[in-house]
């Protein structure tokens, strides 16, 4: 008799615990949803700013793969969004690591048009040192819209370099590292879309049906 009270209050805490995890679990159901879909418009709105308007009329932020060139992309995987309109190639847009900046990696998202020129690089995350090497975020200046409407032709591939080093890219006064970095690795994406040409476009059906008519 003596120990009902204490079998009572366990239960009691035990009821509590199974409501409160539930409680947790559905909180967490709830906005787990409408997390994703706030991060996949965020994403949408990133993608759209170096993609010209009107170019694309797809989701591009849905149709995506994954590609493997540590190389030139500087990463084990690489995502790549493909943009479409009517159908057809319009954009790609890449996410390539910067390996080697000054205070570590950066990331980058490029966008590369049909046409071979890109659509716009944007800085998504980096250490750089404040009042230096941040320069490379398009809040701080206007250096990165620099490479917008630029190609493997333009400038020719031996000045995609700063022009510390002979190119025709700017530097940073005090920070010539991160910059250099950067525009070594925004030249290699274009090298890896030129590489891949439109098979960077082809759905999993397509690569398929053109292994098989390949073989």
């Amino acid at each position: 008799m003596t120990n009902r009270p204490i079998l009572v209050a366990a239960l009691v805490l035990a009821g509590f615990a199974v409501c409160g995890v539930g409680v947790v679990a559905i909180t967490h159901d709830l906005t787990a949803e409408r997390i994703a879909a706030n991060e996949h418009q965020a994403l949408l709105r990133t993608l759209e700013a170096i993609v010209p308007e009107g170019g694309t009329d797809n989701d591009i932020a849905a149709d995506h793969i994954e590609v493997h060139n540590y190389e030139l992309l500087g990463a084990t995987h690489t995502r790549v969004y493909r943009g479409r309109r009517d159908g057809q190639p319009a954009a790609l847009v890449l996410d390539p690591l910067v390996p080697n900046g000054y205070a570590g990696p950066i990331k980058l998202l490029v966008s590369v048009l049909a046409d071979g020129s890109l659509g716009g690089v944007r800085v998504v995350s980096h250490h750089e040192t404040p009042g230096l090497g941040d320069r490379i975020e398009e809040q701080k200046s206007n250096w990165v819209q620099s490479f917008t409407g630029r190609s493997l032709g333009d400038p020719p591939i031996e000045l995609w370099r700063v022009k510390r080093d002979g190119g025709v890219f700017d530097q940073f006064t005090g920070a010539t590292i991160t910059p250099r970095a950067i525009v070594q690795a925004v030249k290699n994406t274009l090298l890896f879309v030129q590489q891949q040409g439109d098979g960077l476009y082809q759905t999993a059906a397509e690569a398929v049906s053109a292994k098989a008519g390949g073989s």
